[in-house]
């Protein structure tokens, strides 16, 4: 007879700093009964973002097109992975329209990985950029966009429209992509955000997430590569695991660490650092237009 028991893993509680209130306010309330009524789709609201309520009530939100099915399987992501449906030409309008209807004053537009499409969904791109533009001329931009492989025709699209932020995430240390990020390449991100800038883009940006067992000095090296790829603006937040599936959370980084990043970030030269747990890819976008 077996009389071995089996224990549990205890999991770690969130700290405190990981709580947060729920969104409240006029603004939140009216747009969040205009995206109930019209079923409008924002990153924020499928998201569960943190910082919705604060978002809002500036004017800003995000939007994801080419579908909710990625062709990629990055280890820390919950969107869903597998073979995309086909393309919806009537999206650039839909998303236009929506933030026509919402009053957003800076829209932030993401995708995910279209690796199957031969041109990596970077016509889609352009193409919902120009309906934003004629729909809502006085919105401010920023495109949050796929490495596209590297293939420079694909980014020249998204440069033509020339959103008034261009970003793209590192997400990572160099020694965890291959782990994180299993389909892409650290050198190729660094070389898409230098290649923007090169062609014109006027302010370029990428985020990297914490807690998936970097280093210290690895996230500084991190920073120091974007500088040197002269990208101007840099997020910095904790990961937190979307479900069992998904990369565990190796540590909780303190808000006084987070702080010693945006101290040390302003020093190497960005122009915007935003750092702490709670921080988002868009989070205070509409600030780093300037």
């Amino acid at each position: 007879m077996n009389t071995e028991t089996t224990i549990a893993p205890v999991r770690t509680p969130k700290p405190k700093w990981l709580r947060v209130k729920l969104p409240t306010g006029k603004k939140y309330t009216e747009l969040r009964s205009l995206v109930d009524k019209y079923d409008l789709h924002t990153i924020c609201t499928s998201g569960s973002c943190p910082n919705m309520g604060e978002c809002w009530s500036e004017g800003t939100a995000t939007f994801m097109i080419l579908g909710n099915v990625c062709t990629r399987s990055c280890g820390f992501c919950g969107v869903k992975t597998g073979r995309p449906d086909t393309l919806d030409w009537e999206e650039p309008e839909k998303v236009a329209r929506s933030i026509k209807l919402m009053g957003i004053k800076h829209a932030v537009v993401t995708s995910v990985d279209r690796d199957d499409l031969k041109d990596m969904g970077s016509i889609m791109w352009a193409e919902t950029v120009k309906a934003i533009r004629r729909m809502n001329p006085e919105t401010t931009l920023e495109t949050l966009i796929p490495d596209f492989q590297g293939n420079e025709r694909n980014i020249d699209r998204i440069v033509e429209v020339s959103p008034e932020v261009v970003s793209h995430n590192m997400e990572t240390v160099k020694r965890l992509t291959r782990e994180v990020r299993i389909q892409a390449q650290y050198e190729r991100s660094l070389g898409v955000l230098k290649y923007l800038k090169q062609q014109g883009i006027r302010r370029t940006k990428s985020g990297i997430m914490l807690g998936l067992g970097e280093t210290e000095e690895e996230v500084l090296q991190t920073m120091r590569d974007l500088r040197d790829a002269d990208v101007d603006v840099v997020t910095i937040g904790q990961y937190l695991q979307p479900s069992k599936k998904h990369l565990e959370v190796k540590q909780f980084i303190t808000p006084d660490q987070f702080k010693k990043y945006e101290v040390l970030g302003l020093e190497m030269g960005f122009r915007h650092v935003e750092s702490s747990a709670l921080v988002r890819s868009s989070y205070k976008a509409q600030k780093h237009i300037n």
